[in-house]
């Protein structure tokens, strides 16, 4: 009869440690979680620093490449200035060429860059400047502070000007043959020449 409390002891004791250790296992598993995270953070501040620094580099580098031909290039496209032909009779070459001054200066030419030369008789402002003297007729084309008339024979004295005028009212045909090759080299961006076509584009070739 003692035997048989015994075995239900013994099966008691058994279960016992059995449920324990499963609740001792389940504590240390969620503690290992917590543990990676802290290790995240430092991860993202590392390729903050080191990004900008090739980033700096690459901007310079074609920077420098795409300033040097760019400037180049610009010299020699300013070299040849534009020809534009006004069919007028040498009477009426010096008005053609008052029209062009008046469309010059409306549409926002400064009359400083304006020259006008007359192969025939002399412009009506410049006849009358004349009078004083050369030398205060020189001064206000020095000055460039206005539009400036000049004879085709004294054009090798007048400075370069942005745009030139011709107006061909008459003077010889070597006066015509020498003033417009020399006008077309003091026009800067722009010749306007006033005159009969055939007879210019004789002397400044077709195509004008």
């Amino acid at each position: 009869m003692p035997l048989i409390p015994e075995e239900p002891q013994i099966h008691e004791s058994a279960q016992g440690p059995r449920v324990t250790p499963a609740s001792s296992r389940t504590a240390p598993t969620p503690r290992p979680v917590p543990g990676p995270r802290p290790v995240a953070p430092p991860r993202p501040g590392r390729p903050g620093p080191v990004r900008p620094m090739p980033a700096q580099r690459t901007v310079r580098e074609p920077v420098v490449a795409a300033t040097g031909p760019s400037v180049k290039a610009a010299a020699p496209a300013a070299a040849a200035p534009q020809l534009q032909l006004i069919p007028a009779s040498a009477e009426g070459a010096l008005d053609a060429a008052e029209e062009a001054v008046d469309l010059l200066l409306d549409s926002g030419r400064a009359p400083g860059e304006v020259l006008v030369i007359t192969t025939g008789d002399l412009h009506p402002w410049a006849a009358h400047e004349l009078s004083f003297g050369e030398a205060a007729y020189w001064a206000q084309h020095e000055a460039g502070d206005d539009v400036f008339y000049a004879d085709a024979a004294a054009v090798g004295r007048a400075a370069s000007r942005p745009v030139v005028v011709v107006a061909v009212n008459g003077g010889s045909a070597e006066a015509v043959a020498s003033g417009l090759p020399l006008a077309l080299g003091r026009a800067g961006a722009l010749l306007i020449v006033c005159g009969d076509p055939q007879q210019i584009n004789s002397v400044l070739g077709a195509g004008v």
